[in-house]
């Protein structure tokens, strides 16, 4: 949460400076979670059957957009009680819009005693801008995302900005 409200509140001197996903990541993350890039995801994906995606953005950002068969842990409402069935050696990822938010629930994760974070290297922004599916709440792929807000959707390439 305080890595938020620092984002936000530097947000102007970072639009200056500043004007990718990767340069946000720079300033924003510590790397604490070790990172799993998009094609790595996607190659992962098609392999494995047990992989946990947890979705860290906001319920209306989930509600827009999110991955096939992710689940919604959020972030201000994240609670480690949403993932108590699963086992401490599951191989979880977490994601959100670019990897800041998610940084977050994967450090209380690895706190926690979960052996095998990774946070998605740009989130859902470098997913989709790569060309790979998003679904909505009825399992349809979509070209709709949730910017968190203007700013931050400077980051979303051809997609259909829904604030909703």
């Amino acid at each position: 949460m305080k890595r938020l409200l620092i984002v936000f509140l530097s947000g102007l001197s970072f639009s200056f400076g500043q004007n990718s996903i990767e340069d946000a990541i720079n300033q924003y993350n510590s790397n604490s979670v070790a990172y799993i890039n998009v094609e790595m995801l996607n190659r992962e994906l098609q392999s494995k059957e047990n992989l946990v995606l947890l979705d860290t953005r906001s319920k209306a950002e989930f509600d827009v957009s999110h991955l096939k068969n992710a689940v919604w842990v959020g972030y201000d409402e994240f609670n480690l009680n949403t993932v108590k069935h699963l086992s401490k050696t599951s191989e979880i990822i977490v994601y959100c819009s670019i990897g800041v938010r998610s940084e977050e629930v994967g450090e209380q994760l690895q706190q926690a005693g979960f052996l095998n974070v990774k946070n998605l290297y740009g989130g859902l922004f470098k997913w989709f801008n790569k060309g790979f599916k998003v679904y909505n709440l009825s399992g349809t792929a979509t070209k709709k995302v949730h910017p968190y807000n203007k700013f931050w959707g400077m980051f979303l390439i051809n997609a259909e900005k829904s604030y909703h």
